[in-house]
């Protein structure tokens, strides 16, 4: 049997899967550090491409305001816009401030107000997804001190 038909039986991983998961896992990882600058709450990234086929990623945040929660949102699509030259290819909920979802393709990202993320728990609901661990990237402003 030709290499071809085995990865077609995914019997052998194919290499350029290795690539695109890490560069999904890349833009998550940038898109958990711009919720990060905004000062989101309880980040969770949660590798969901292995039990779904919606995202090969999950990036969950919580705002403690509408106003917080529009601001992450914001701080995200600028990140990455300028980091990976992309665009979301679908936003919802930013009017109302209360859970905004961006669609990224390969990851998707829910910020809620706690109330929202409490009452929705996506993360029991994809419980059996891997969680993946984010550092923080200490921002400009977080090394600086001031007495």
């Amino acid at each position: 049997m030709a290499t071809e038909n085995i990865r077609e039986l995914s019997l052998v991983p194919d290499p350029d899967s290795y690539q695109e998961d890490a560069a999904a896992k890349a833009l998550a990882m940038t898109i958990a550090q711009a919720a990060d600058d905004r000062k989101a709450g309880d980040i969770a990234i949660l590798q969901t491409g292995d039990v779904s086929y919606l995202a090969d990623y999950f990036v969950i945040v919580t705002g403690f305001s509408n106003v917080q929660v529009r601001a992450i949102a914001r701080s995200i699509e600028d990140a990455v816009d300028e980091q990976w030259q992309r665009q979301a290819l679908r936003v919802e909920g930013t009017s109302e401030g209360r859970w905004v979802l961006q669609d990224f393709g390969e990851v998707i990202v829910h910020i809620f107000l706690p109330n929202e993320r409490e009452y929705y728990d996506l993360e029991a609901f994809w419980g059996h997804a891997e969680r993946v661990e984010f550092i923080p990237e200490p921002t400009s402003d977080q090394n600086s001190f001031s007495p």
